[in-house]
């Protein structure tokens, strides 16, 4: 009886007013025992999707929690909802209390609401570490709710519980937000470029299905869902999507003048909040090295067509297996080329690396090399060949001063993220070119700095992975390719002979 009165209200709506529209969801949700999406609207969209990883949102007010405990009560037997921080989940636990009409099978102590047939349960990770509470613990459903605030370290790691017994439940992952506000979030950005990233090469529709696999580490998107092979292993790619929604898509917080609200912030809060822009400005830390605008404005000068002379200097930051890339930087005076980025698996040696920055290199240009961690046996090999090879400690001494020559830094990986920054300011000469790319911005943008002993000191590579949950492999090998090492040839080198020079003597 209450499917046939639903389908005649879901007849009617063509025909219906805004206000018309909300009063017909009212009566539907009288007519159904929990929750209902709003008719014919992205809500609608985002609980019918068969994304396997889906993102729901963007904007405020676009009854992005509603979505998440409908799915959970109507769609799925063992769920999770994750807030990163805990204290954030009683909204969530209200408004669910609300839908239900009753608060009865919570139970408060282990967060968790048992209901006939289904079980809820809410977590938080405030700490990093803390998503290890959760190792080994299936739900059919999983929940992000405002993903931005998570690490993709942590979100990787949670999701990889996804799963059931029962060959009918199906499972999926949902997540909600608005646009990043900080560098932290802007991992997904990447991890759903197709639809939030202007600069992808092969953008994405609202709601479209793209299919992505684990590929030596490194996301790759791939053609459909049809399982292959690779390597002898069989993947099963999963299907993503991202589904925008606005305050205007839900008619109950129109009437509320919530519109108002979000029209009266300031901006760039206001573009983010209303229209769900992820372009919007960011909210930057203070002491973040390299200002954002300045990554950009870099960026929008670069063209394949703005090479010019001979290259100059390469810099290559070397991973070994896991989800780091080796990535080799090549730098043209102030312009740099596009990045090459190798999964950490194709540099398992020193020799592999050592060869992926031989065949990079040209016109003589020293390689910068990381020798930190598995970054010593390429230089090794490099050095060993003859190849002009420049060896960099971050943690050794520095002997420069900024350019204003009153401050000193900590240590070299202070001073050469810091003159990477006064090699970007807007007043340089000559102005540098980068690269285009989120995930360039990102990487550059990632560090701070702080003043210790009165000497400048770039957050270590290590309190970096920890804060953002990712290696910013890219901006360490921009920086190390930034190093104005002279050529051999400057200083009377010939083919075959090894000449010595100390560039930080």
């Amino acid at each position: 009886m209450a499917c046939d009165a639903l389908e005649k209200l879901k007849g009617l709506l063509g025909y219906a007013t805004a206000e018309e529209r909300a009063e017909l969801a009212a009566i539907a949700r009288r007519l159904t025992p929990a929750w209902v999406p709003l008719f014919q609207g992205p809500q609608q969209a985002a609980y019918d999707s068969e994304a396997d990883v889906l993102f729901y949102g963007g904007a405020a007010g676009g009854g992005k929690t509603d979505l998440v405990i409908g799915a959970a009560l109507t769609r799925h037997r063992r769920s999770i909802i994750f807030r990163r921080v805990g204290t954030e989940l009683q909204a969530i636990c209200d408004r669910m209390a609300e839908i239900l009409g009753t608060a009865e099978g919570f139970n408060a102590q282990k967060n968790l609401w048992r209901l006939p047939g289904r079980q809820v349960e809410f977590g938080a990770v405030p700490v990093l570490g803390d998503e290890k509470k959760y190792q080994g613990r299936p739900h059919d459903l999983k929940v992000f709710d405002e993903i931005t605030s998570f690490t993709e370290a942590q979100f990787r790691f949670l999701i990889t519980w996804l799963r059931t017994t029962d060959t009918a439940q199906r499972c999926r992952v949902i997540c909600t937000g608005n646009p990043p506000v900080d560098s932290q979030g802007e991992w997904v950005m990447r991890y759903w470029a197709p639809w939030l990233d202007k600069d992808h090469p092969n953008p994405a529709q609202p709601g479209e299905l793209r299919w992505f696999a684990v590929l030596d580490g490194k996301d790759a998107e791939v053609e459909s869902s049809e399982p292959f092979l690779h390597q002898g292993r069989r993947i099963r790619p999963q299907s993503r999507t991202f589904i925008p929604s606005r305050v205007q898509d839900n008619p109950f917080l129109m009437e509320t003048g919530y519109e108002a609200t979000l029209q009266a912030l300031p901006e760039p809060l206001r573009s983010r909040m209303l229209e769900g822009d992820f372009s919007a400005g960011q909210e930057e830390n203070p002491f973040q090295v390299i200002p954002s605008a300045w990554v950009v404005a870099a960026q929008g000068r670069w063209s394949e067509q703005g090479r010019q002379g001979p290259m100059d200097g390469v810099g290559q930051d070397v991973a070994r297996g896991g989800r780091a890339e080796t990535v080799i930087a090549r730098r043209h005076g102030a312009w740099y080329d596009q990045l090459l980025c190798y999964p950490g698996s194709a540099t398992p040696d020193g020799p592999s690396a050592a060869a992926l920055a031989m065949a990079a290199a040209r016109d003589g240009a020293p390689i910068h090399v990381d020798v930190i961690g598995c970054g010593t046996s390429p230089y090794d090999h490099l050095n060993q060949a003859g190849v002009h090879v420049v060896p960099i400690n971050g943690a050794g001494a520095s002997h420069g001063t900024d350019k204003s020559g009153k401050l000193r830094f900590h240590n070299l990986r202070a001073e050469l993220w810091w003159k990477m920054r006064e090699a970007l300011d807007p007043k340089a000469v000559p102005p540098v070119s980068l690269p285009p790319g989120q995930a360039v911005r990102a990487d550059l943008c990632a560090p701070t700095w702080s003043l210790r002993s009165g000497k400048i000191l770039i957050e270590s590579k290590e309190d970096l992975m920890a804060r953002i949950g990712r290696s910013p492999d890219r901006g360490d090998a921009l920086v190390y390719a930034s190093v104005e090492t002279p050529k051999r040839a400057a200083f009377g080198g010939r083919a075959g002979h090894v000449v010595e020079y100390d560039p930080w003597a």
